[in-house]
Protein backbone atom coordinates (compact mmCIF):
# COMPACT_ATOMS: atom_id res chain seq x y z
CA UNK A 1 0.00 0.00 0.00
CA UNK A 2 2.79 2.42 0.91
CA UNK A 3 4.66 1.63 -2.30
CA UNK A 4 1.56 2.47 -4.33
CA UNK A 5 1.12 5.73 -2.45
CA UNK A 6 4.76 6.69 -3.01
CA UNK A 7 4.51 5.76 -6.70
CA UNK A 8 1.33 7.84 -7.03
CA UNK A 9 2.92 10.84 -5.32
CA UNK A 10 6.03 10.67 -7.50
CA UNK A 11 3.96 10.38 -10.67
CA UNK A 12 1.89 13.41 -9.61
CA UNK A 13 5.05 15.44 -9.03
CA UNK A 14 6.44 14.51 -12.45
CA UNK A 15 3.22 15.33 -14.30
CA UNK A 16 3.47 18.63 -16.11
CA UNK A 17 0.29 20.58 -16.64
CA UNK A 18 0.15 23.79 -18.64
CA UNK A 19 -1.55 26.45 -16.56
CA UNK A 20 -2.36 29.85 -18.03
CA UNK A 21 -4.47 31.49 -15.34
CA UNK A 22 -3.18 35.04 -15.39
CA UNK A 23 -4.89 38.34 -15.70
CA UNK A 24 -4.44 40.10 -19.03
CA UNK A 25 -2.52 43.02 -17.53
CA UNK A 26 0.02 40.74 -15.79
CA UNK A 27 0.60 38.74 -18.97
CA UNK A 28 1.07 41.87 -21.09
CA UNK A 29 3.43 43.48 -18.57
CA UNK A 30 5.51 40.32 -18.14
CA UNK A 31 5.82 39.78 -21.90
CA UNK A 32 7.20 43.33 -22.38
CA UNK A 33 9.99 42.98 -19.80
CA UNK A 34 13.64 42.83 -20.81
CA UNK A 35 15.86 39.94 -19.69
CA UNK A 36 17.10 41.44 -16.42
CA UNK A 37 13.61 42.51 -15.33
CA UNK A 38 12.17 39.10 -16.25
CA UNK A 39 14.87 37.40 -14.19
CA UNK A 40 14.02 39.72 -11.30
CA UNK A 41 10.33 38.86 -11.59
CA UNK A 42 11.09 35.13 -11.65
CA UNK A 43 13.45 35.50 -8.69
CA UNK A 44 10.77 37.34 -6.74
CA UNK A 45 8.25 34.60 -7.44
CA UNK A 46 10.69 31.94 -6.25
CA UNK A 47 11.52 34.02 -3.17
CA UNK A 48 7.85 34.33 -2.24
CA UNK A 49 7.29 30.59 -2.82
CA UNK A 50 10.29 29.50 -0.70
CA UNK A 51 8.77 30.02 2.76
CA UNK A 52 5.49 28.13 2.14
CA UNK A 53 7.41 25.29 0.47
CA UNK A 54 9.87 25.12 3.37
CA UNK A 55 7.00 25.06 5.87
CA UNK A 56 5.20 22.28 3.99
CA UNK A 57 8.42 20.30 3.70
CA UNK A 58 9.18 20.68 7.40
CA UNK A 59 5.67 19.66 8.45
CA UNK A 60 5.78 16.71 6.04
CA UNK A 61 9.15 15.57 7.37
CA UNK A 62 8.00 15.81 11.00
CA UNK A 63 4.82 13.89 10.13
CA UNK A 64 6.80 11.21 8.28
CA UNK A 65 9.32 10.90 11.13
CA UNK A 66 6.52 10.62 13.71
CA UNK A 67 4.64 7.94 11.73
CA UNK A 68 7.82 5.99 11.07
CA UNK A 69 8.59 5.84 14.81
CA UNK A 70 5.07 4.66 15.66
CA UNK A 71 5.02 1.87 13.08
CA UNK A 72 8.54 0.71 14.00
CA UNK A 73 7.77 -0.11 17.65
Amino acid sequence: MKKRLVLFMVSMMLTVVSVSAQCVMCTKTASELDDSSAKGLNGGILYLAAIPMALMGTIGYIWWKHNRNISGQ
